[in-house]
């Protein structure tokens, strides 16, 4: 638990102070029906920016205030806490929950680090790809929490050896460290489930502005914006910064194949879950090619995730036992609160755009047409990536997509270019360990100190901002 501390303390207190002066101005402000929009929008940004209370009972604000203010009816607002998107995520949670319960994305780590082999460096490539690949598909935190106990016990041969742990031993655990880390985050991107940012981006754009990016289309850019990213931190991390020349390590294989024996020969379950986790994602790729096959289908990617959800509940595994892949007490585990958020950015942002807001910024930017339309991306960018490391990224996303949209229809140019690169750098979390739950999780361990995070993060931001651009510019306009 956090402690409430005097910058909490206060922003516990300015967050509805603001909203009060707002309110009751003496005159208006933008105009009589955004007021009220914007006076509850100070209040929920200044509680998202301070976490002064959990961040999804933030999100509940617009619940309460905006039919009292007669912004919306509650049931406008309630739906966007059912938006089709906040079922995609849902869907995505379960099929996560499955794999964690039954340890299938532990069995698949452990196999990827066989294959990568003994050498020092293989092993830190192995445990990036390993934890970049859980992390396209269960949340990041799930991610590190599974493959730092393995690191933790690669390290440990290091310690016991006859020469101490010497400043190469010390190299090599930092690496593995940061590079699980940055792994956790890299892979997250790659599909939309990955990271909670892109559904954010995903809802918003779908519920706002009718456009839909399909999964397999996501995945045309950020698998191979993952892949960069994964290859450029794996360089920067073991070649540049802390490179450990400890060479063959030939006691991580067997500490490897003691996990693998430890998870024993495939389950009747993993083989279960395994079957509906690959035919779900199939799904997801294949949609297009199916909706095609089969006219009035119309499946898309929410349908297949609860299709996939559903599955896990219920396959029977033993109908005397009434044992099933998962129980509905399993999700206990499941983090509600994340679908809640992403229901109430939803909910302010369709109160901005009904209110008038995005008109507002648009009118703003075609006062200023000469302004360069990758000065500003540029910009956008550089300022998300960097507050990212200070701020939750859904609340940034969420406050900052209305105010991104409005300004790419202002300079007259396609929404997507402009969004994508914001949201995806929202998720470029790698300076400090208060930025992300990895960043947190593997500084804990002891192994890495903030400086050292804060070394390599700089230098990963200041290139993920070069390659966001790069793939904003040629990669974006052909994909979407």
């Amino acid at each position: 638990m956090k402690d409430f501390s005097p910058y909490r303390m206060s922003t516990f207190f300015l967050g509805p102070i603001l909203f009060i002066l707002v309110l009751c101005w003496p005159t208006t402000l933008l105009s009589e029906t955004m007021d009220p929009v914007l006076a509850v929008a100070c209040w929920m940004i200044i509680w998202w920016i301070g976490e002064a209370v959990a961040l999804p009972v933030t999100a509940l604000l617009p619940v309460v205030l905006f039919p009292l203010l007669d912004i919306m009816k509650i049931g406008e607002v309630t739906s966007n806490y059912a938006n089709s998107v906040v079922f995609l995520f849902l869907g995505g949670f379960i099929i996560a929950l499955a794999l964690e319960k039954v340890q299938l994305h532990k069995r698949i780590a452990l196999r990827i680090l066989k294959i990568t082999g003994t050498q020092a460096n293989g092993i830190i490539l192995g445990f990036m790809i390993a934890t970049a690949l859980m992390s396209m598909w269960i949340s990041n935190t799930a991610s590190t929490v599974v493959m730092l106990p393995i690191a933790v016990s690669v390290i440990s041969l290091l310690i016991d050896d006859t020469d101490g742990f010497t400043k190469n031993d010390r190299y090599f655990a930092l690496s593995i460290m940061l590079g699980i880390a940055a792994a956790a985050n890299i892979g997250g991107m790659a599909t939309l489930i990955g990271t909670p940012p892109n559904s954010v981006m995903l809802a918003f754009l779908n519920d706002q502005y009718q456009i839909d990016i399909g999964f397999f289309q996501w995945m045309k850019l950020g698998v191979p914006f993952s892949i960069i990213m994964l290859f450029v931190t794996y360089f920067i991390i073991v070649k540049v910064f802390y490179p450990n020349r400890l060479g063959n390590l030939k006691s991580s294989g067997a500490i490897i194949q003691q996990e693998l024996d430890a998870l024993g020969p495939l389950s009747r379950r993993e083989k279960a879950v395994m079957v509906i986790f690959f035919l779900t994602a199939a799904t997801w790729m294949f949609r297009g090619l199916l909706n095609q096959a089969f006219p009035g289908l119309e499946l898309n990617d929410s349908i297949i995730s609860m299709v996939g959800a559903l599955a896990m509940f219920a396959v029977p595994m033993n109908f005397k036992k009434d044992a099933f892949l998962l129980e509905w007490d399993d999700t206990t585990r499941l983090p509600w609160g994340i679908l809640i958020l992403f229901g109430g950015g939803l909910a302010l942002a369709d109160g901005l755009a009904q209110t008038g807001f995005i008109q507002l910024i648009d009118d703003f930017m075609n006062a200023h047409t000469d302004w360069s339309l990758w000065l500003v991306t540029g910009v956008l960018v550089f300022l998300v990536l960097f507050m990212t490391e200070l701020m939750s990224n859904v609340a940034l996303v969420t406050i900052l997509l209305p105010v991104v949209v409005g300004i790419a229809i202002g300079l007259d140019a396609p929404i997507l270019p402009m969004v994508v690169p914001v949201t995806l750098a929202a998720s470029c979390a790698f300076m400090l360990p208060m930025a992300t739950p990895p960043n947190a999780i593997v500084f804990a361990s002891g192994h890495v100190k903030v400086h050292e995070m804060a070394r390599t993060g700089f230098i990963l931001n200041l290139i993920a901002i070069i390659v966001l651009m790069l793939f904003a510019y040629f990669l974006v306009p052909y994909i979407f």
